[in-house]
């Protein structure tokens, strides 16, 4: 047996983002003032009286639905479900480019990467002081296995067995050596077997009144337009957290969050907020801080590829060389990022991207004569009121994005002007999230905005946008691969990765990776998502900063923030 310790050693190639984004880029997406920055008329004001409840803006909706289901994905549950409620055995964290453990030790991998076994911390409890052992890790991949749909990272694709050999023993069996199982296994949110045992449909089990073993477990109010979480009275980790509970005001927009913290009503954000320095920080240097590194995931146009003409290459690479990319940056996003390249990398994966494919990847560079005669060619030609056709019909589709996502939705107003001058006619729809989030689960839109997700290595970016095995039929939820594309080509070099250990070895198999992403061109690449991070320190204090990037500020990517949820502090 060979033994790793939980920093993330080379043999997984991880994303490297303590450098998050260039020195220009970090002056650009930070404010000035460390957290804990006070003035003399800020240190007299009286502490705060009552309970030490932090107020977060994390979800856009216009009223909550009462779901603490940690198996379902993130965006149909209530935050913090996955991670603050329930915990993970592991918490990669990408900023400090090591994995942390959490309700497991330590991980040890068999000699030939086929068995991973990880040790079972003590003393953790559920939050009905009921003892956490290794037999709910199995019991909880156990569920997985028996609910496909709950098994939102295919685990059971390479797993071929779980068991528990102790209480603070789990051994995972896998099929083939699979060393990026690591983050998938790792990051699993853990179901107490005594209460979920006797669950019928773990699918649809709402789970309303939660036993987690997380920081955050007793729902002391749930109402239309607010709830509250209050302390596990049985945390493992003495002394924290350290605040009394959560508070979560239902802010349908952008727009409203943005107004809620420049009032002081919102501790804690993760939103998009126009001119950041002059609307928030502006009005209480002291207390107004932000943190926009770009490793926050690429925003990217998903295309349905089961549905014509967006199952044509040619298309989707048209369609990319008409967006101006330059436009949406300045108008949609604020000057906060910058345009992606074809890879659809975003900086926390800098280390690995591939200069050979971004070359090559010459179909996001704005060249609307170009993409007028790549339709020509490919056999769609303009009606007479200027709409190409298809088989003799226009060509119209929706581009679906959530209502109150300003920055996204005027994006896709900019996009859809843009398709204008090669002929499509596309619309915006707007939808309430959750509405917007099942229809990209389900693989029922033409065309959607959408994220990407934030892995150790860009294995796992890339499996998520184009690995056959996570492609599913329209209809049935999948959690990362929505747009039903899975290229052929690429699944014999996701195999050689899932059991290489050589550094070269991996590098050389992710770059003709990134080779078949950009030739295939699955997804359309928009700009790379920031991080998007907001506090007010004059109530809590405790959050990272640039200067102190213990992890990522935001509050949006599992299950990175429970390193936050257990650090912020009162004042």
């Amino acid at each position: 047996m060979r033994r790793r310790g939980f920093v993330l050693s080379a043999l997984l190639l991880s994303a490297g983002a303590a450098a998050g984004c260039s020195s220009k880029e970090r002056a650009q997406t930070a404010s000035g003032a460390p957290d804990g920055a006070a003035t003399a008329a800020s240190a007299a004001k009286p502490a705060q009286k009552g309970p030490a409840m932090v107020t977060i803006a994390r979800e856009q909706q216009a009223t909550w639905v009462r779901n603490f289901n940690p198996l379902l994905a993130e965006g149909n549950v209530r935050f913090p479900t996955v991670a603050g409620i329930y915990e993970p055995m592991l918490i990669y964290n990408t900023m400090r480019n090591e994995y942390t453990p959490w309700l497991a030790t330590r991980y040890e991998w068999s000699e030939q990467n086929t068995k991973l076994t990880f040790t079972i911390r003590p003393d953790v409890k559920w939050s009905d002081g009921e003892a956490f052992t290794a037999k709910d890790v199995a019991f909880t991949f156990g569920l997985l296995k028996k609910h496909p749909a709950l098994d939102l990272s295919g685990v059971w694709k390479f797993v071929g067995a779980v068991t528990a050999r102790d209480a603070s023993t789990v051994e995972f069996a896998l099929k083939r050596p699979y060393v990026p199982g690591l983050s998938y296994i790792g990051h699993q949110p853990i179901v107490p077997e005594h209460t979920w045992k006797d669950v019928a449909d773990p699918v649809t089990y709402a789970n309303e009144n939660p036993v987690a073993t997380g920081p955050f477990t007793e729902v002391k109010v749930f109402q239309n337009q607010i709830y509250e979480l209050g302390r596990n009275p049985n945390y493992w980790q003495k002394g924290k957290p350290a605040v009394d509970g959560l508070r979560f005001p239902a802010y349908p927009s952008n727009d409203q969050v943005s107004l809620a913290l420049t009032s002081g009503e919102v501790d804690w954000a993760g939103a998009f907020v126009p001119d950041i320095e002059r609307t928030f920080v502006a009005k209480d240097p002291a207390h107004h801080h932000y943190w926009f590194p770009l490793v926050g995931g690429t925003a990217t146009l998903y295309p349905n590829s089961t549905r014509k003409p967006f199952d044509d290459v040619r298309v989707r690479k048209a369609i990319s060389m008409a967006i101006d990319r330059e436009q949406i940056v300045k108008i949609a996003a604020n000057n906060y990022t910058h345009g992606a390249d074809a890879t659809g990398l975003d900086d926390s994966y800098e280390r690995f991207r591939n200069e050979e494919a971004v070359a090559a990847g010459d179909w996001v560079k704005l060249d609307v004569a170009r993409a007028n005669k790549i339709l020509d060619e490919a056999g769609y030609p303009r009606g007479a009121d200027g709409i190409r056709m298809r088989g003799g019909k226009p060509i119209r589709f929706d581009i679906n994005v959530v209502t109150g996502w300003s920055d996204w939705v005027r994006a896709v107003q900019i996009i859809t002007q843009n398709l204008k001058q090669i002929g499509l006619d596309a619309s915006l729809r707007t939808y309430d999230f959750s509405a917007f989030f099942e229809a990209l689960q389900k693989g029922t839109f033409d065309m959607s905005m959408g994220w990407t997700t934030v892995e150790p290595t860009p294995y796992n970016f890339y499996r998520d946008l184009m690995g056959t095995e996570l492609v599913k039929p329209v209809g049935e939820m999948s959690a990362r691969n929505w747009h039903r594309f899975g290229a052929k080509q690429a699944d014999p070099l996701f195999q050689q990765f899932e059991a290489a250990t050589d550094p070269a070895e991996q590098k050389r198999i992710l770059d003709a990776i990134q080779r078949i992403f950009v030739e295939a061109a699955p997804v359309i690449p928009l700009f790379k998502n920031p991080s998007w991070g907001e506090y007010n320190s004059r109530r809590f204090t405790g959050f990272p900063t640039q200067q102190n990037p213990y992890a990522k500020l935001t509050p949006n990517n599992p299950p990175e923030y429970l390193l936050v949820l257990t650090e912020i502090r009162p004042r």
